[in-house]
């Protein structure tokens, strides 16, 4: 589709097309007459579900000091059906924030504390003889709820993991020859520690894959430190729950329909094959440093991720502002660095700011009269106040 034909095409949500403009706001709209004071308009579903998560996020941060990045990705992991991984050294409020979080979404909640004595049916369960009975009874293991904190998962040997494959990729548990299937919605977050390298199993890069999102954890700022020291020296404030199950579900349904022009996705397929070869995209240099690039699964991230993180602000249309954002937590633990690479300390967030920076995005064209710019957005903490939306861009 061209540049240009798209402006024709209506929008799923509405039969208007995208090049016509508001009668008060187009350019070269004849005046009118001002109109008496009226009612705000209603808000739309987009904005009122983004009313709702910006509420949600609130109740988390009145518990979580600071990390606003990590408490977004988590609604966004939550809105996109995918899995989260958070590395932070300890004490940085990972386990914390994942409790804090299960709390105001509603639902299931369950800790699980990894260890190397770990085996698979302490986490999916087994088959128990009964002598009552005079035969066997499946007993399911605690990963049956809506939320599986997975503490220190790199800590569970091999076996462990294993098991956690299927589980995170079909949502299943296999138990004496019979499939389980998981509670809807079904989130897995695990938490990892960077430093330690004793008595730890590193993810191997299969499950790495599983998860839509790893998000580092970093130190509280100073200021941040002070209110951490201030909220919790006396009683630790609450988190109140705001969403459940069922609104989750529907919140999930609406950012699987926030509307991805083909530009957009264009970019996000350049932003991956990028990663694999680079040489084509201008970066010969990289060549050497990546081994093995993205897969598939973070083309389907990017774009699932991108939704929710529209509809977080109240959007029906992804911007290319909304893949620069989740391309570093979606992408960077999906590939693997050279040998020289990771002898000269390089990360893979720099490589994959480096691959942002030099592909180019497409650029929003904008009917007149917009209030806000592309890129802008209101911070996922903060009261949401209520605002007209606005038309969708073009891209050229």
């Amino acid at each position: 589709m061209g540049l240009r034909e798209w402006a024709t095409v209506p929008h799923p949500a509405t039969t208007r097309s995208l090049r016509v403009s508001s009668p008060s706001h187009g350019p070269g709209a004849p005046s009118a007459p001002p109109a008496a004071p009226t009612q705000p308009a209603p808000q739309n579903g987009n904005q009122q579900a983004s009313r709702l998560l910006g509420e949600a996020i609130s109740q988390v941060q009145r518990v979580i000091v600071g990390q606003e990045h990590m408490v977004e990705q988590l609604m966004v992991g939550l809105l996109a059906k995918g899995h989260i991984l958070l590395e932070g050294v300890p004490g940085v409020a990972k386990t914390l924030a994942v409790r804090s979080f299960a709390t105001v979404v509603g639902g299931d909640f369950a800790r699980i504390q990894f260890t190397p004595d770990l085996v698979p049916s302490d986490i999916v369960g087994t088959r128990i003889y009964k002598a009552s009975q005079e035969g066997f009874d499946v007993e399911l293991g605690p990963v049956f709820v809506n939320f599986v904190l997975a503490d220190e998962v790199n800590r569970a040997p091999a076996k462990v993991q294993a098991a956690m494959l299927e589980l995170m990729a079909e949502k299943q548990v296999s138990i004496g020859g019979r499939t389980y299937p998981m509670p809807e919605p079904f989130i897995v977050i695990a938490t990892q520690n960077p430093i330690e390298s004793e008595g730890v199993y590193p993810l191997p890069e299969a499950q790495r894959d599983r998860f839509l999102l790893k998000v580092d954890v970093p130190y509280p700022r100073g200021n941040e430190e002070f209110e951490i020291l201030r909220r919790m020296s006396v009683q630790p404030p609450t988190s109140r729950p705001v969403l459940d199950p069922q609104k989750i579900l529907q919140l999930q349904k609406q950012a699987s329909e926030v509307f991805v022009h083909n530009l957009v996705a264009e970019y996000i397929v350049r932003l991956v094959l990028a990663t694999r070869t680079p040489a084509e995209f201008n970066l010969p240099d990289l060549t050497s440093v990546i081994q093995l690039g993205c897969s598939p699964r973070a083309t389907l991230g990017l774009v699932a991720a991108a939704r929710a993180l529209a509809l977080i602000h109240g959007r029906d249309y992804v911007l290319p502002t909304d893949v620069q954002s989740v391309a570093k937590d979606v992408m960077s633990h999906r590939i693997v660095l050279g040998f020289d690479a990771i002898a000269d300390n390089i990360q893979p967030a720099q490589v994959i700011d480096r691959i942002i920076a030099m592909v180019p995005p497409p650029t929003p064209v904008w009917n007149g009269g917009q209030s806000q710019q592309p890129g802008q957005s209101q911070q996922p903490g903060g009261p949401r106040a209520p605002q007209r939306q606005a038309a969708q861009p073009d891209f050229s």
